[in-house]
């Protein structure tokens, strides 16, 4: 395993991050319309997920600075708890019809899942050898993207109608996936015997503050882990941001319905999950730089663009179409996993700083939720779902631009061979 790029004493730990991440991505490709139908209101979504993508911000900065506190063991225990107990509030604020507590609670809970699976990234690169970086981020996200969305849109696929269907079905399975986040935690809590992750990662004579602001320190004294940065936030912004715009194309406008979204929600990033450990091994020998430059950035352009028109182009609601705009959209999951050096570079960047830089890599990663929604908040009004899509590949443009000076020791001539 720890040849594959999967440290053994940590093998627990990734399993407990794809089951903990299956519940959280249940709700992924239904929840905006769910949230617009139980409040009544759709045009509150975009500014609710925006706010939500504030708290993922938030606790994505958070979940380094407080492993290196606390350890990232006790941090994904608090992850855990606020999932669980904001998810119930979320519930019952919909369940009321209530805009203030819906905003509030589902805002809340946006601090969850960040403290929790980045807490975990922090183990990972507290633990392996620089060598095999690329390879365990890889698998990192082979348990993140397996969750959310692939197998947690897979489990709504079966749970919805098995729960009646309708509002109600999706209701009852977005309560049922707390199950599963319990369960994630659980595996972690006692099936990981790693002792680093357990305690204090910081020098003790350092403050708690100075921790804290390590990161957005390092961002001014590097500009290069702010460039770092903003290509990691490039980097699933489009995910996010399609994810609000999709369902009601797909399943109304394009007449696929519901049941062939979501099924083209798990083909879609299935792929991504089989490619991101490829990737990152990929990465370790072809070169970070080059992977995320060629495959992440351009693939994903290409592909967000194929996966649009090619749905537009099919016949709306034949089987036919439907394949072949899944393939399409497989083509972009693919091609995101090839963003996975960006977690090897960051650190590689700092190399004195692995934990402060870390830290912006985790902000930018949750980030992307919030600026995936502004760049539809922004953009939908005055150009309508085109031009959000267009939007992201001027984005992917710009990240393309970044990475070319985002080089480092690893990547240099004669570096992989030694």
């Amino acid at each position: 395993m720890d040849r594959l790029g999967i440290p053994h004493e940590l093998r627990w730990g990734f399993l407990g991050v794809l089951v903990f991440m299956l519940g959280h991505g249940v709700e992924a490709s239904f929840v905006a319309p769910v949230i617009g139908q139980g409040l009544g209101n759709n045009a509150v979504v975009p500014t609710l997920v925006a706010m939500y993508g504030v708290a993922v911000i938030i606790a994505s900065y958070m979940s380094g600075a407080l492993s290196d506190l606390f350890g990232p063991r006790r941090v994904m225990a608090l992850g855990a708890a606020i999932w669980v107990i904001f998810e119930a509030c979320f519930l019952f604020s919909l369940h009321l019809g209530s805009t203030p507590l819906t905003m509030a609670s589902y805002f809340f809970r946006g601090f969850g899942y960040p403290l929790f699976a980045f807490s975990f990234l922090v183990w990972v690169n507290t633990v392996v050898p620089s060598k095999r970086n690329g390879a365990a981020v890889g698998w990192f996200y082979v348990m993140f993207t397996g969750g959310l969305p692939t197998f947690g849109s897979l489990y709504a696929v079966i749970l919805i109608p098995l729960f009646g269907g309708g509002y109600g079905g999706e209701i009852r399975t977005m309560a049922s996936s707390a199950a599963f986040v319990v369960a994630g935690f659980l595996i972690v809590w006692f099936g990981v015997k790693e002792r680093q992750g357990r305690s204090r990662l910081a020098p003790e004579e350092e403050s708690a503050g100075a921790v804290i602001g390590s990161g957005l320190r390092l961002t001014v004294k590097r500009p290069k882990i702010f460039m770092g940065f903003l290509v990691r936030l490039i980097n699933t912004s489009p995910e996010y941001g399609m994810f609000i715009i999709l369902p009601a194309v797909i399943t109304t406008d394009l007449k696929f319905g519901q049941q062939r979204w979501l099924l083209m929600t798990v083909a879609v990033y299935a792929g991504n999950i089989i490619f991101n450990a490829m990737f990152g091994t990929i990465g370790d020998h072809w070169g970070w730089q080059r992977t995320v430059k060629w495959i992440g950035i351009t693939g994903s352009a290409l592909g967000l663009l194929a996966w649009w028109y090619v749905a537009h182009w099919v016949t709306p609601g034949s089987t036919v179409g439907f394949v072949l705009a899944t393939a399409a959209g497989v083509i972009f999951g693919i091609m995101l996993a090839g963003f996975v050096p960006m977690g090897a570079i960051m650190p590689a960047l700092a190399p004195d700083d692995k934990g402060a830089a870390i830290a912006m890599y985790t902000t930018a990663a949750g980030g992307a939720a919030f600026s995936g929604a502004a760049v539809v908040a922004i953009v939908k009004p005055w150009a309508g779902n085109i031009g959000v899509v267009w939007a992201f590949v001027a984005l992917y443009v710009v990240g393309f631009i970044l990475v070319s000076f985002l080089k480092v020791d690893a990547d240099t001539k004669g570096a992989r061979a030694h």
